[in-house]
């Protein structure tokens, strides 16, 4: 009987090495055993889970969605253009105060704007175009739109859900959250987005609508629990509780528009809780406010410069502001 290594014939030589030159023995071929298959298929399918991991995020984080590429053409056909236009004049008054004392003092910046008319508190998309993943820095934004005074919005980029209505016109109609409408007869409300429609609102005069939240002041009295608020389920964008750096807007009861920035996580100003931010605009006469995007966001431009202090040490991008002209 031949044993398996001597049935096997032997390799050929080399090309070009000597007849009869002593060649490598032939190794016999080894089956992977059923362990290391798995494991081998176990690597395939967790490398494959990476990359679909990776481009999953890359896609919803970063990639670009653009859906308008021209929001400002969108609104001049629209007609929103012309009537803020011819809106009037604005003024405003800037001011920075310490709120608090000690290892809980933080630094407050409020814009209190007297408009002619509410159609003279404008927001602008960053590179002018609608979608996810847009983003620019507020004052880049500011500057391109001609902003006076600007605040950072709330973010509508970072999701796909939420009614956007921005200058009169409906971008989007995925209502899940409490929202903020500003009406062209210069009221607002703070809506359930579930319980109604952009088209609905539109018709009932929608100017402006923000969806973060939550509400902080309704009917001039600050709204409980909020506290406990989660704004969405997204990633990184749970919690907002604890002293944070805030970005609020309210419609203070005498009809003026209060933009106010806090600064936080700084040995110079802890930042403010919900409750305390709402207190404070409810100290400003606030009838209605509405806690906008926060943290590394928070950036109040005035003249073409940032004003406050951004906890990112600098401004971060965001995907839209609020402003006013003149």
């Amino acid at each position: 009987m031949h044993d398996a290594a001597s049935s096997t014939p032997a390799p050929a030589p080399a090309p070009g090495a000597p007849v009869g030159a002593d060649q490598p023995a032939a190794s016999p071929r080894r089956r992977l055993g059923t362990r290391a298959r798995v494991a081998i298929a176990a690597g395939l399918v967790a490398c494959t889970t990476a990359i679909g991991g990776v481009a999953w995020a890359l896609d919803r984080f970063v990639v670009e969605h653009v859906e308008v590429v021209s929001a400002s053409s969108l609104e001049r056909a629209a007609g929103t253009a012309a009537v803020a236009a011819e809106a009037g004049t604005a003024s405003a008054t800037v001011t920075t105060e310490t709120v608090g004392e000690g290892d809980d003092a933080a630094a407050v910046t409020t814009a209190i704007l007297e408009l002619d008319d509410i159609t003279q508190l404008r927001s602008a998309f960053a590179d002018d175009a609608f979608g996810e993943n847009i983003t620019e820095l507020p004052s880049v934004i500011a500057e391109q739109v001609g902003a006076s005074i600007a605040i950072n919005g709330d973010y509508y980029g970072f999701r796909d859900t939420g009614i956007v209505i921005r200058n009169g016109v409906l971008y989007r109609d995925e209502g899940v959250r409490e929202a903020l409408v500003l009406y062209r007869d210069g009221t607002a409300a703070i809506v359930d987005e579930t319980a109604t429609s952009g088209e609905e609102l539109l018709a009932d005069g929608a100017w402006q609508t923000l969806s973060f939240g939550p509400a902080l002041v309704e009917d001039g009295a600050v709204v409980g629990g909020i506290e406990s608020v989660e704004v969405d389920t997204n990633v990184g964008n749970h919690s907002i509780q604890g002293d944070q750096p805030r970005t609020a807007v309210a419609v203070l009861e005498d009809g003026r528009i209060a933009l106010v920035v806090v600064d936080g996580r700084s040995d110079e100003s802890a930042g403010m809780t919900l409750t305390e931010l709402a207190s404070s605009l409810q100290g400003l006469g606030a009838d209605v406010a509405y806690n906008l995007d926060g943290g590394g966001s928070s950036t109040i431009v005035v003249d073409g410069e940032v004003v406050n202090e951004p906890s990112n040490g600098g401004e971060r991008a965001t995907s839209d502001i609020l402003y006013v002209v003149g």
